[in-house]
């Protein structure tokens, strides 16, 4: 019997209504109050004296799970409202009253958290071993260590506060000014008016006219508001530099480092590296030039397809073949993910309005996910459906965890989705029914390591070299052009005919605010689940439960003690990174072999 998956999400069942929901306005004022509740304790809390006081910290650690949860989810439902229709004026209003509950919290969990840090270290110590607390100890030790890098209780609260309209407004305005950009692009002969994400799909399009028009279209749109966008961009950063500046923070990337749960020298490692194996991936986009007929490659033809018989999938099919590769790799996975698809956990559907890109996001209250993406039926589209639902399954996976021993950083969070996404695109390769259709799921794959390794390190290179340039004062649209387009050349190795300078307007990575350099993350997670796809596959299907156990590892330690405890790897080494390199070299290889007859 054929399954008919639902293509649009069902956002009902959590708050009925949408934006003018009454159970959303109700579970809204409830937090409110419940806020006034959590802050009245906050203000009560002394710093602990005493190995007795260990029962008063747990109480209030419960009280603010608590709160956490009932912000999270009325956060997250609010967030897949502005995502579904970038016409929601009412859910952008109510994405600044949830910011506003947020930063509220944030003021009282600071306040705790100073407190914490003046506890004497004999005390701290007693306090650590006394049993309602000796869960916690990694993540009430990583308060602790940031409390220190802070200033003042009065003076972070003050920025916490300002940051709502002057910090994280800049990014909601980036997403509005986004959000009401149309271009109008002749596809199949008929003109069709596109949101700036149904115009991103475009990029893979098999006619070459199509993709260069809908790029030009959308640089022209760029251009139009670049000095929008700079302003925007400008001000998030200048906010952020300006912050630092008064903590005493030196290196804009102290805080993303931090964030991660990693040591600058595992990123140096990382990146040193990649930038010493590029090689391979400027020879493979030298081939896909070739194979496309050009002398080089343009910035709007790197997702192009090389093969006339590129394979659609239908959302319908997606799903089966997902859901049929994770049944190989585990029953828990493949259980998990037919539920997300059965109970309509998933908006797929290609419509106007939807903001670009895709995401997933966890419902604490619920232990729910909602996935976000606009799916057009090609195998990268499959890759990214099964990269969203790896995100969800290490939310499912951290279930038996205590919710304060949940808050993964985002290089291993990236490391679940990349490892859904692997047992997907591999299993696609090895079921190609022909050579033509081998080579295209095969470039699929190495389209995604040129993205890491190359694509990724411009926008870290863009950024790196932005910010030392905002130090000194605002930084003028065409000179984010200059860095822009010197940035993909380093980053791509010479590798492309063209390039994008207005890529530093149309990447929402460099607008969120929550997380800074939104970009590292990615290819450290995809260079990490390399590592644990490989003991995978050494292992078999029983790896499943050691996978789970590495994930539910990920919110309680720094990301050299995951990777030693693991995997037994130090990744403070450029070799842990070149084994991973390594695998992605061979993809590259392999296409160039397969196309070599036909260039």
């Amino acid at each position: 019997m054929t399954v008919n998956y639902p293509e649009v999400w069902d956002l009902d069942t959590l708050f009925p209504g949408g934006s003018e929901s009454q159970e959303l306005r109700q579970h809204m004022d409830d937090a409110a109050t419940k806020l006034s509740g959590f802050e009245e304790s906050a203000q009560q809390f002394e710093v602990p004296s005493a190995k007795e006081d260990a029962q008063k910290v747990a109480d209030l650690l419960e009280q603010m799970s608590l709160m956490m949860k009932h912000l999270s989810q009325s956060g997250a439902f609010i967030g897949c409202l502005m995502a579904q229709n970038t016409q929601d004026k009412k859910a952008a209003i109510l994405d600044s009253e949830s910011s506003s509950l947020s930063a509220r919290f944030q003021n009282s969990f600071q306040k705790i958290q100073q407190d914490l840090a003046k506890t004497e270290e004999s005390v701290w110590a007693e306090l650590l071993n006394e049993e309602p607390l000796r869960d916690f100890t990694f993540v009430l030790n990583e308060w602790r260590e940031e409390a220190k890098m802070l200033l003042s209780e009065k003076e972070e609260s003050l920025i916490t506060a300002l940051s709502v309209d002057g910090y994280h407004g800049w990014s909601q305005l980036y997403d509005m000014l986004v959000g009401e950009i149309n271009v109008t692009v002749t596809v199949d002969g008929e003109p069709k008016t596109l949101s700036v994400g149904q115009a991103n799909n475009l990029s893979s399009h098999k006619d070459a006219g199509v993709r260069k028009e809908s790029y030009e279209k959308l640089e022209e749109a760029w251009t139009d508001k670049e000095e929008f966008f700079a302003k925007t961009l400008n001000s998030i950063a200048g906010f952020r530099l300006e912050t630092y500046k008064k903590r005493g923070w030196d290196n804009p990337l102290q805080e993303p480092l931090h964030i991660n749960r990693m040591k600058e020298e595992t990123l140096d490692a990382m990146w040193g590296a990649i930038s010493k194996n590029k090689q391979p991936f400027v020879a493979y986009l030298n081939q896909k030039g070739k194979l496309l007929g050009k002398d080089g490659l343009d910035w709007y033809d790197v997702d192009a397809p090389v093969t006339e018989s590129t394979q659609q999938f239908s959302y319908q099919e997606g799903a089966e073949f997902i859901l049929k590769q994770f049944g190989k790799f585990g029953p828990e996975l493949e259980q998990f993910a037919q539920q997300a698809f059965e109970k309509g956990w998933i908006e797929a559907e290609d419509r106007p309005n939807k903001r670009p890109g895709g995401f997933c996001t966890g419902l604490p209250l619920s232990e729910e996910s909602r996935i976000f993406m606009t799916y057009s039926g090609s195998m990268s589209n499959v890759a990214t459906l099964a990269h969203e639902l790896g995100h969800a399954f290490h939310t499912y996976a951290l279930r038996p965890v205590h919710s304060l021993n949940r808050s993964y950083a985002m290089n291993v969070a990236e490391t679940a989705s990349t490892f859904a996404e692997m047992i997907v695109a591999d299993a696609a390769v090895k079921n190609a029914q022909s050579k033509e259709e081998k080579i295209a799921l095969l470039e699929d794959k190495v389209q995604r390591s040129v993205a890491f390794f190359m694509n990724i390190h411009s926008r870290f290179l863009f950024e790196t070299r932005f910010y030392e340039e905002r130090k000194n004062g605002v930084v003028p649209a065409s000179r984010l052009n200059e860095l822009m387009e010197q940035a993909q050349k380093e980053g791509f190795a010479g590798g492309l005919a063209s390039t994008h300078p207005h890529f530093w307007a149309s990447k929402l990575h460099f607008y969120i605010t929550y997380v800074p350099f939104y970009n590292f993350p990615y290819t450290f997670g995809y260079l990490f689940s390399l590592s644990v796809y490989a003991k995978a596959i050494e292992e078999g299907t029983g790896f499943e439960e050691k996978y789970m156990a590495l994930l539910r590892d990920t919110a309680v330690m720094s990301a050299e003690d995951l990777a030693m405890k693991h995997l037994g790897e130090d990744i403070t080494q450029q070799a842990f990174w070149e084994k991973g390199i390594a695998l992605c070299v061979q993809d590259a290889e392999e296409f160039i072999s397969l196309t070599s007859a036909e260039v």
